[in-house]
């Protein structure tokens, strides 16, 4: 069985490099299924869910190079002859379904299984398909798959019922090819969504009103631009060092991140006490003597993002206090609660709240289970602030989403690594 051994009970300090973002890099992979020239993207984080959208895109007909392998990946999507995504990849993670969108605009057709991906509850894709019904698409559910044509995408008004960042991702590659212009409104403001309509806009597309929650797009009869493309820094991951520093009482440096696109953190975190300075492209921490409760909850960007709330929920035992943390986003996202509560942690739910009774030093490491990504960067932060050895059931989860953990967490003077098990050259394939 493939685990994470974490070693903990020391504080973190040092300075740490952030990679680039896997959830702006991923739509922008299948964004580049819209375009007929050469695309190639820098700042590539080297993922299992990169490696898997690029086994997709081949399996399409482009050509792929470098995907979980590089941190540049060169893509060629010319050739695509195929317009039906197999389930056998697409159940591997949630973002496949996003080639739905480029691959209708571009070919007229599509014919995509419904997605897989972490188990944190219902992501039902109703606002992918009523976006794409308002494009002028007929779209259907059949045996697990939802097929998707028209002859030409129109550009027409779009109203979210709510901001999805999925379903503005996909609104926003399949406007880019429809006729005319098309207004999302309602869009999620996610530097995710801003950073793929900055690629688009390189591509060609002239967008309007990026980063707002209406954002307009003038739709072009095809792509065809060589583009050099880097993908923003990922902002959970930088969160997540932020706070794995911070559980262990420690002070460090992040560095390649924009500082912007963690303000909610940030606000939090200097409530709690933590001393905080941020540059152009760092932000630097110091724990206090005794960490302070808080209250979170979770909400669109940009208020606090729910991809940080379990690991701010394993700090926050730390903290000196009763700390309560809301979850409004994902309703299966206090998976990790049990998992802490073995470690030590007094903590109780009910209905999408948490209440912690935090006390410094109270978690104790034993064998645990991760359920999904950010559930697994949560038990790594539990264990770096624990006593003893945290041995954590669930490494595929985090190979989907945090590139070089153990090396990045040694750069900090932590102790973590990955025990492949038996299969030891399988598993690392």
């Amino acid at each position: 069985m493939c685990m994470i051994v974490v070693n903990g009970g020391k504080p973190l300090s040092g300075e740490v490099g952030i990679s680039g973002a896997k959830n702006a890099c991923l739509p922008i992979l299948a964004a580049t299924l819209l375009n007929e020239q050469p695309v190639t993207l820098h700042n590539v984080p080297r993922l299992d869910d990169v490696k898997f959208m690029g086994e997709l895109i081949r399996i399409l007909g482009a050509s792929c190079e470098g995907a979980s392998t590089s941190n540049t990946v060169a893509i060629n999507a010319a050739d695509v002859n195929s317009t039906e995504p197999p389930y056998e990849v697409v159940k591997k993670m949630r973002a496949s379904f996003l080639v739905l969108g480029p691959l209708l605009a571009r070919f007229g057709r599509a014919s995509v299984p419904l997605p897989g991906g972490c188990a944190i509850g219902q992501r039902p894709v109703g606002e992918h398909l009523a976006a794409l019904r308002a494009l002028g698409a007929e779209v259907r559910q059949e045996a697990g798959l939802i097929i998707a044509q028209a002859d030409r995408l129109v550009g027409t008004e779009i109203y979210l019922n709510v901001s999805s960042v999925g379903a503005t991702e996909n609104a926003l590659m399949a406007a880019a090819l429809a006729e005319g212009q098309t207004t999302i409104h309602n869009a999620a403001e996610e530097p995710e969504v801003v950073d793929l309509c900055r690629f688009l806009t390189r591509c060609g597309v002239k967008i309007e009103d990026t980063g707002t929650k209406s954002i307009t797009i003038h739709g072009q009869s095809r792509i065809a631009a060589a583009v050099e493309y880097s993908v923003i820094p990922d902002r959970i991951e930088a969160g997540t060092y932020l706070l794995a520093i911070i559980a262990t009482g420690g002070s460090g440096r992040i560095t390649q991140v924009v500082p912007e696109h963690l303000e909610a953190l940030l606000f939090k975190l200097r409530e709690c006490g933590v001393q905080i300075e941020t540059g152009a492209d760092w932000i630097s921490v110091d724990s206090p003597a005794v960490l302070k409760p808080a209250t979170v909850r979770t909400e669109v960007y940009p208020g606090f993002p729910t991809d940080l709330q379990p690991q701010t929920t394993a700090v926050l035992t730390q903290a000196d206090g009763v700390s309560t943390v809301i979850e409004t986003i994902f309703e299966s996202r206090m998976n990790t609660v049990p998992e802490l509560r073995r470690m030590g942690a007094k903590m109780r739910v009910s209905d999408g709240t948490v209440v912690i009774e935090g006390r410094p030093g109270c978690l104790t490491g034993v064998p645990v289970e991760a359920h999904d990504l950010r559930g697994a960067a949560t038990m790594v932060i539990a264990g770096l602030a624990a006593q003893g050895e945290t041995r954590i059931e669930g490494l595929e989860h985090l190979l989907r989403g945090f590139e070089s953990l153990p090396e990045k967490v040694a750069a900090l003077g932590g102790d973590v690594t990955f025990d492949y098990g038996k299969h030891t050259a399988a598993a690392k394939e």
